[in-house]
């Protein structure tokens, strides 16, 4: 690829992309293109850019050259992760952030009538995913550089953006202001008193001191107060490093926002009070005129017991579901979600439209995502309504229509290298991009039969299990990974454990798996922790892997969502990265699905061969920089006990018993000085430590067991 300056920045952008490359094969058409389109203010545009095209650069180029604040939406956390790391390298100076939802679990509220079951709402917040969340709407409201990438949950309620605003805080050096008064207005804006460990969104009161964590930075502001004649002012504030608790520096001033989205003034919260109770009673009234008491019995019980903790405490478990209500919204109106952060425009007429740009990635997934989330939502909350576990207001929590989507978007960009029905219906423009600046092909692509038969190409063939992993074996003594895709669940992890049987290092990766292991795994994957990742449909779409030079595909050709023409030629792009990159599809008949993926691979292929040989480039392996996107996302108490489990590994393989029996007594004597922040660190180490020392008690005693086997073997070898 061409050389370029270390950056390139276009117009009054407030976007400046650093990279040493310029824009080569399609790209600078497909750019121009795009960036043409904006101007002329058509309001949708596909890049129609094959796998290793570079399709996220291009959009980064127009991103620059557009100068507008951006929406990435991905259809999955592990792919937004890998498309947040890539924009921040691209735009290191600018403010690129990582918003997608906050559970680590969630079991969603459900009533199943058919079995009379209930199931109540089980949810596990990632503290840390929250604080890039409130990073996200923060930027949003102060830069005009900010680029979003996102999973579908950016369309679901998230909180008025006027109030969330208009709550925060600025707290300077000389203001008028004493410890009781900022203890106040920190109540106020949700934020939560401590004596215990700081952690973001919590204060602590330490004499005529106060330290304060924001929910959007690993810092720690420490202000101390002071009398000036005979007012109280804000003599100093102190930026402090949250772990080693060293002072960064002294500031004038720094701003907070609300520890929470959704954010109520006081009389407001008294309004909405007054409508839930007005909105109960005439549900009553339907429930009881329907016969159905014990329904109408049920919901009194339930909405009068969380009145009463909203009114005491400000929240109730659930309380999302009155969220109609506290925003003042009318009934079936759209909630604010994270659209509503972003800035928006007077048109002529002078109504408020959208002006950021937003980018689909893979939208003949993504597409479909945001069209069907409203339906599987109202479906759910519809039975909570009709047996009275819920007021029918409930139903407006919920994600926006596609309609609403759109009204709350400007222009958009949707990428993939395989369009669907909407893209090639909607848009006004389509640029292509075949040509890779690298000069990769696509990968070639083998048809095996499923069986086991023999002869076949003049070998004895075992099905496509065994041949798979003849093939996997091969391609690993060259130095690369391997990929394989099933069906379900159960026989990728089946897959992967039959694997590890025969000493091949391999892992699985489905929707049960968390997202931050997902990515780790992945990860694990590039820097050869795993040879082999066997997956279902997680491993189609936009995952960056050029050490994958093998990809086998099992019951190609069982037709279905799986293995459609568009699910396979994406699957068959994740080898277009390495230049030995092949493809073999098990199958005992040709579909048409795989016969299509096919032509188009080959057309593919063809094109790449006459630029290559035009400009005399030969196709080398992608040598991409392996950065896991979790060392931003883990919070810094896991990442100081990594750290401390490293510096004690030496003296812990000399004597794990006493390194834990040490790490025990200094706990201790930390509890003893009341320093809960060390002993919880402590304890956790302690924890690592022995988990190490029974999983290396259980290797021990595995090996001892085999060589036992092969003595017993050996004496039985004599006797006979």
């Amino acid at each position: 690829m061409p050389k370029a300056s270390k950056a390139s920045h276009n117009n009054d952008s407030p976007f400046t992309i650093s990279t040493a490359f310029a824009p080569a094969g399609d790209q600078p058409k497909a750019i121009a293109s795009l960036v043409d389109g904006l101007k002329k203010g058509l309001r949708h545009q596909t890049l129609h850019g094959v796998t290793g095209s570079g399709k996220t650069y291009t959009a980064s180029q127009v991103i620059q050259q557009h100068g507008k604040p951006t929406l990435v939406i991905a259809h999955n956390k592990t792919l937004a992760a890998q498309l947040a790391q890539e924009y921040r390298e691209f735009f290191p100076n600018n403010a690129v952030h990582y918003f997608v939802s906050y559970y680590d679990y969630y079991q969603p509220e459900a009533y199943m009538p058919h079995t009379d079951t209930y199931i109540e709402k089980e949810a596990q917040i990632n503290a840390e995913i929250d604080r890039l969340r409130h990073a996200s709407t923060q930027a949003l409201l102060t830069r005009k550089d900010v680029i979003i990438v996102a999973s579908v949950s950016c369309i679901y309620g998230l909180g008025s953006p006027e109030e969330y605003e208009k709550s925060h805080l600025k707290i300077a050096k000389g203001a008028t202001m004493d410890r009781a008064e900022l203890i106040r207005r920190l109540i106020h804006i949700y934020f939560d008193r401590t004596n215990a460990d700081m952690m973001p969104g919590k204060f602590r009161a330490l004499g005529n001191s106060m330290e304060i964590m924001p929910v959007n930075e690993r810092v720690i502001y420490r202000i101390d107060f002071g009398i000036e004649g005979a007012t109280p002012i804000i003599k100093s504030i102190i930026k402090i490093d949250e772990i080693t608790r060293a002072i960064i520096g002294e500031i004038d001033a720094f701003f907070l926002f609300p520890a929470k989205h959704f954010v109520t003034p006081e009389d407001e919260r008294e309004r909405a009070i007054k409508d839930i109770k007005h909105e109960l009673d005439e549900r009553l009234e339907v429930l009881k005129a329907e016969g159905k008491l014990l329904e109408a019995d049920r919901l009194k019980r339930r909405t009068t017991y969380d009145l009463a903790l909203i009114k005491e405490v400000g929240y109730c478990n659930g309380i999302e579901n009155y969220s109609r209500h506290f925003s003042g919204k009318a009934p079936g109106e759209a909630p604010d979600t994270l659209l509503s952060y972003f800035p928006h425009k007077k048109d002529e007429k002078g109504n408020l439209v959208p002006d950021f740009l937003t980018i689909i990635d893979e939208s003949h997934v993504t597409v479909p995502q945001l069209n069907g989330m409203y339906a599987g939502d109202q479906s759910r909350k519809q039975s909570l309504v009709d047996f009275g576990f819920r007021l029918p207001s409930a139903r407006d929590n919920r994600p926006l229509k596609f309609p609403e989507f759109l009204e709350r978007t400007g222009q958009i960009v949707y990428t993939t290298a395989t369009p669907g029905k909407y893209e090639l219906e909607h848009s006004q423009n389509i640029a292509e991009q075949v040509i890779r600046p690298t000069g990769l092909l696509d990968p070639e692509v083998e048809v095996r039969p499923i069986i086991s038969m023999a002869p076949f190409e003049g070998r004895h063939y075992k099905g496509q299990i065994f041949d798979f992993i003849d093939e996997a074996e091969r391609t690993i003594a060259k130095g690369f990974r391997v990929i394989a895709t099933t069906l379900t669940k159960k026989m990728a992890e089946d897959l992967s454990e039959f694997l590890k049987e025969r000493k091949i290092k391999a892992a699985y990766i489905h929707s049960d798996i968390e997202t931050l292991e997902r990515i780790q795994i992945l990860t694990e994957l590039r820097k050869g922790t795993y040879d082999i990742i066997v997956g279902v449909n997680l491993l189609r779409e936009g995952l960056d892997l050029p050490e994958v030079a093998l990809i086998g595909i099992l019951d190609a050709d069982k037709e279905g969502f799986l293995r459609s023409e568009s699910a396979l030629i994406q699957t068959i792009g994740r080898a277009a990265r390495n230049s030995e990159g092949k493809v073999i599809l098990y199958a005992e008949h040709i579909t048409g699905s795989m016969e299509r993926a096919l032509n188009e691979t080959n057309r593919r292929r063809t094109l790449q061969i006459a630029y290559n040989k035009e400009h005399g480039i030969t196709p080398k392996t992608i040598i991409k920089r392996i950065k896991d996107i979790t060392e931003d996302i883990e919070n810094e108490h896991q990442k100081t006990i990594k750290t401390l489990l490293t510096m004690d590994a030496e003296a812990f393989a000399k004597d794990p018993k006493k390194v834990i029996k040490m790490k025990e007594q200094e706990m201790q004597e930390a509890v003893k000085e009341l320093d809960f922040e060390t002993a919880a660190l402590l304890r956790d180490e302690i924890k690592a430590l022995m988990e190490g020392t029974v999983k290396a008690e259980k290797k021990a005693a595995k090996a001892k067991k085999e060589a036992n086997k092969g003595i017993r073997g050996k004496k039985q070898d004599l006797r006979g």
